[in-house]
């Protein structure tokens, strides 16, 4: 039987930091306690931005630049707040890294431990089936204005790809632990989550669970806690998850820091994220205990293998979170949320009902940005169609497929314009030109007060273009976004 276990792994993280401080400062007259909370920053999705299209970034991190994708067999989606509940979320995120339509996808929810849950799944059928399949998890959670979750909660996906080789840890030890323990629930249909009493969680929660798992895993893996090298526990509750491990003899120096301070917590995205971080520096020989908390824990241990100096993510997790933007402008924050009820004027008393035929019809150009390629001249044409465009002829029938979205494009005019109708103005758009041929109008995403010229290099990002409010539907396209100093 071939060895299955982890080949790859990428992350998303927005830009966009929340400034802890300027929260708790607009809030003191109404809530002086967010204080002893208000340090540090919090990772936040721009107002184009969710579930679906951070999920899709981490999983392009992971794969990498390339067209070929048909080693891909399966993908699965973990979150506790996708964006639709009755539509296959990793459906879209498949088509959007034009990804075979012969593979199999799943959407897993319910628990923050969804992710965990979905990757050792996905490693139970490789086991079996073969292949390389994507496990992604992603984050975008609502909170109330003044609440203790407005400060902590972050956002952010990562992508753990699960195959036959070449394996850069290996799983030597797991163990699954189901109890129907409720600290925090968020009902169907409700936008925030209800909590219990935090000594309950960390006590009868935490405190009990957290210490069983170990135990068993351990056991499972037949090693002792003195051979475990990382500790990744994600945890509310500050330095618990150090004194829980110090109760089952892991030395301290394991406990990976959970970086909330920075980017706050990702929920079902939280150990994934932690792993692909911890992964980056990581060595082999060494062995990573994951624990995760959620109605439950799943506890595995993983086993770093010399095929981790092999790989490396287009976009590590250390860049990106070296990469933030510090947000301290709170009344943008709840505009872009959603979060209050802004006046939006005439512009959004407009009807564009979606197609759903004609987004079937076209899927390949509007989620996968697929344009076409004459397959004698090479000319480059986007959108595609059956007759050619180039300067050679207009021959009938011969384009072949070409993807625009791991290419980079250049700016070749823009605009910067106040009086369309954006949550966060003004909104930039141009004409983006791509060098092996091909143009069209895009919006330029995530500016962040970046001053913006002709002739500078972008690449593509999957984003949410608008919402047909009527139906509740979000429409996604690609847009362009400045290249950062690290080339991506």
């Amino acid at each position: 039987m071939p060895d299955v276990g982890i080949t790859g792994y990428g992350v998303y993280l927005p830009r966009r930091r929340l400034c802890r401080k300027t929260v708790a400062e607009a809030q003191a007259w109404l809530a002086p306690g967010l204080k002893a909370n208000g340090k540090g920053t919090r990772a936040i999705a721009g107002w184009d931005e969710d579930t679906v299209t951070m999920a899709v970034e981490a999983s392009r991190a992971c794969l990498g630049p390339g067209d070929d994708r048909a080693h891909i067999s399966g993908l699965h989606f973990a979150s506790t707040t996708p964006v639709f509940i009755d539509r296959l979320n990793a459906g879209i995120i498949a088509a959007a890294l034009t990804l075979g339509e012969h593979i199999s996808a799943s959407d897993q929810t319910g628990t923050r431990r969804a992710g965990t849950t979905a990757l050792l799944q996905a490693i139970d059928s490789a086991s079996v089936r073969g292949g390389t399949s994507l496990v992604v998890a992603s984050e975008k959670r609502k909170a109330r204005a003044a609440s203790a979750q407005e400060l902590a909660y972050g956002d952010g996906a990562a992508c753990i790809a699960v195959g036959d080789g070449p394996v850069i840890a290996r799983l030597i030890g797991r163990h699954s632990l189901t109890i129907d323990f409720v600290d925090r629930f968020r009902a169907a249909g409700a936008d925030y989550e209800y909590l219990w009493e935090e000594r309950w969680a960390r006590e009868a929660g935490y405190g009990d669970f957290v210490p069983r798992a170990i135990a068993a895993v351990l056991k499972d893996a037949d090693i002792g806690a003195d051979q475990i090298d990382k500790l990744i526990l994600p945890c509310p509750f500050r330095g618990l998850a150090a004194t829980l491990a110090a109760k089952a003899g892991l030395a301290s120096a394991a406990v990976v820091d959970d970086h909330s301070l920075d980017i706050g917590d990702l929920g079902t995205a939280n150990a994934l994220m932690l792993l692909a971080a911890t992964l980056e520096p990581a060595k082999p020989g060494e062995k990573i205990l994951i624990v995760d908390f959620g109605q439950g824990c799943e506890s595995f241990v993983l086993e770093v293998t010399e095929a981790i100096t092999g790989f490396r993510p287009t976009r590590t997790f250390a860049d990106q979170l070296a990469g933030g933007v510090l947000e301290q402008n709170y009344l943008r924050y709840l505009t872009t949320r959603d979060l209050i009820d802004w006046d939006k004027g005439p512009k959004a008393e407009r009807d564009t009902r979606t197609s759903l035929s004609g987004l079937y019809r076209n899927r390949a150009m509007l989620l996968g940005f697929v344009g076409g390629r004459h397959r004698e001249t090479g000319e480059v044409q986007f959108p595609a169609s059956r007759i050619a465009l180039g300067e050679t002829g207009h021959a009938i029938d011969a384009l072949e497929p070409y993807k625009f979205a791991d290419r980079q494009g250049e700016i070749l005019s823009w605009s910067a314009d106040r009086m369309a109708l954006t949550p966060d103005p003004p909104n930039y758009y141009g004409m983006i030109t791509f060098p092996e041929g091909g143009r069209l109008m895009m919006d330029i995403a995530d500016m962040l007060g970046a001053d913006v010229q002709s002739g500078m290099a972008v690449r593509m990002v999957f984003r949410i273009k608008d919402v047909d409010a009527p139906r509740d539907y979000t429409r996604y396209f690609w847009k362009a976004t400045l290249l950062q100093p690290d080339g991506n």
